[in-house]
């Protein structure tokens, strides 16, 4: 069994879908990234490789990356499942929590758990998604972005 940890963190801009987890949620503004700025998603990436010892998002889907431009982080999941897959381990579960003020995520964490879910392999009942607030605190908290943790279990194969 290996146990990794991720975190990622957007900012918010105009003109932009916002993304969480696979799932395109009504906001007015979306996150900036390289790709569609998931971060829940890049955050579970992180988890995944770095319980594999596989390096980071960065590592493997590089941001000065033509390849990489707008695109869906699900599919750079799928990718970071078959790495991990040929090192040799496979996802058990998935605990994440996505830190916003806006929106409300709770009637989207559902949609997300089994998009998520899809594209890991393992059952919805195994990836849990979170969302907290910041309290208004900092950055996040005054609503310029968004953040995410997550948490990966792997089992050999």
């Amino acid at each position: 069994m290996r146990c990794g940890i991720g975190y990622d963190t957007h900012r918010l801009v105009e003109g932009r879908k916002l993304i969480l987890g696979g799932i395109e949620i009504a906001a007015p503004r979306g996150l900036l990234g390289h790709s569609d700025g998931d971060v829940l998603t890049h955050a579970i990436i992180d988890a995944l490789l770095g319980a594999a010892a596989l390096g980071d998002i960065g590592q493997h889907f590089p941001s000065d990356d033509p390849l990489y431009r707008d695109v869906k982080s699900l599919e750079l999941l799928r990718q970071a499942v078959s790495l991990v897959a040929a090192a040799g381990y496979r996802a058990v579960n998935v605990d994440a929590t996505v830190i916003a003020e806006a929106p409300k995520l709770a009637p989207h964490v559902t949609a997300m758990r089994s998009s998520l879910a899809e594209a890991l392999g393992i059952e919805a009942g195994a990836v849990s998604v979170k969302a907290t607030t910041a309290d208004r605190l900092g950055a996040i908290g005054r609503g310029e972005g968004i953040a995410a943790l997550a948490v990966a279990l792997l089992d050999s194969t």
